[in-house]
């Protein structure tokens, strides 16, 4: 692949290698955060991945714990040529866009059994920590002691593993930029402190949220007396409507309550949109307000979040399907 080696270590291994890290796991906040000591890196979207690089094998081991190596074959393949006998990485594993950007979506269609345009050759791995190298644990060591290591051995490389390069910018401005370009957010990363498993402050992620309005064309019933268990939504497209998916959180109980009641007076026999969910069908003449992370690759809404209520006619600007593409 054309890497260059590393040195390797000659001294005996100090720690012995762990069998699994439990990753550090980013906090959520709303804004970026200030000062010199905060890093910034692209928050990617797909699978997060711990690459154990040991004598005679590779593993690849996802947050859960679970062993995916096989999943993974061009990635462990390119571990080996590294220049290092005993190394963990920690990065996520994504497929890239015509645009370059992560896809879950793309990711999830390279690893199934659906007719993907992507296959496994094509999945990345960006790794943005080294916790582990010959024989020592690095977990210790400041972010920038570890990310110093980190970068002569996968930076400038044209191969699947790839290095997650830190921004030197404004937090505030990065985000601004990162959401103008349909990314799911950033991440920010203090440089001054070790790597601790679990969710932790030192770590922090900031997510680019999306909010458009949606013609509520039925509901699922809650399972709980009286309430919405789902509101199903539909976006415009030519001249008709396309179910784009369910939303099921976002309400209170008795703001659920109040919409279940609501929704009752304007149920109908005649579907507007084709819905293979069991619910009740609603006319066309309300418009839910959500907050949503994403489109998948199958047009539907990716974790949508209810955030208010208008009549149709009092909201002209419903979600036009024909601007998805560019908007994924």
């Amino acid at each position: 692949m054309g890497r260059r080696s590393s040195k390797k270590s000659q001294e005996p291994p100090a720690d012995p290698m762990p069998a699994r890290v439990e990753p550090c796991v980013a906090t959520l906040i709303d804004r970026p955060p200030r000062g010199q000591d905060w890093a910034f890196e692209v928050k990617w979207d797909g699978y997060r991945l711990a690459v154990h690089v040991e004598p005679g094998r590779v593993r690849i081991i996802t947050r859960g714990g679970y062993d995916w190596t096989s999943r993974f074959p061009s990635i462990a393949a390119e571990a080996t040529q590294l220049g290092h006998t005993t190394m963990i990485l920690d990065g996520e594993a994504v497929v890239l866009d015509d645009k370059g950007r992560s896809d879950f979506g793309l990711l999830q269609r390279a690893l199934g059994k659906k007719p993907s345009l992507h296959d496994p050759s094509e999945i990345f791995f960006f790794a943005f920590d080294l916790v582990y190298l010959d024989g020592r644990d690095l977990r210790r060591l400041p972010l920038l002691e570890r990310r110093r290591l980190l970068e002569p051995i996968v930076a400038g490389g044209d191969g699947v593993i790839r290095l997650s390069e830190e921004v030197e910018a404004d937090g505030e401005e990065f985000f601004r930029i990162a959401c103008e370009h349909g990314l799911e957010g950033i991440v920010a990363k203090h440089r001054g402190k070790p790597y601790h498993s679990g969710r932790r402050p030192d770590w922090l992620k900031i997510k680019c949220a999306r909010r458009d309005s949606f013609v509520i064309v039925g509901y699922e019933p809650s399972t709980v007396p009286g309430a919405i268990g789902r509101l199903l939504l539909a976006a415009r497209k030519g001249e008709g409507l396309v179910y784009v998916g369910g939303c099921g959180t976002g309400w209170t109980y008795p703001e659920s309550l109040k919409l279940r009641e609501l929704l009752d007076t304007i149920r109908t026999d005649q579907p507007t949109v084709a819905l293979r969910r069991k619910g009740a069908v609603t006319r066309p003449v309300l418009v839910a307000e959500a907050e949503y992370r994403a489109w998948t690759q199958d047009g539907k809404l990716r974790h949508p979040s209810f955030k208010g209520l208008r009549e149709i006619a009092d909201d002209p600007g419903v979600f036009d399907l024909s601007i998805l593409s560019p908007r994924k």
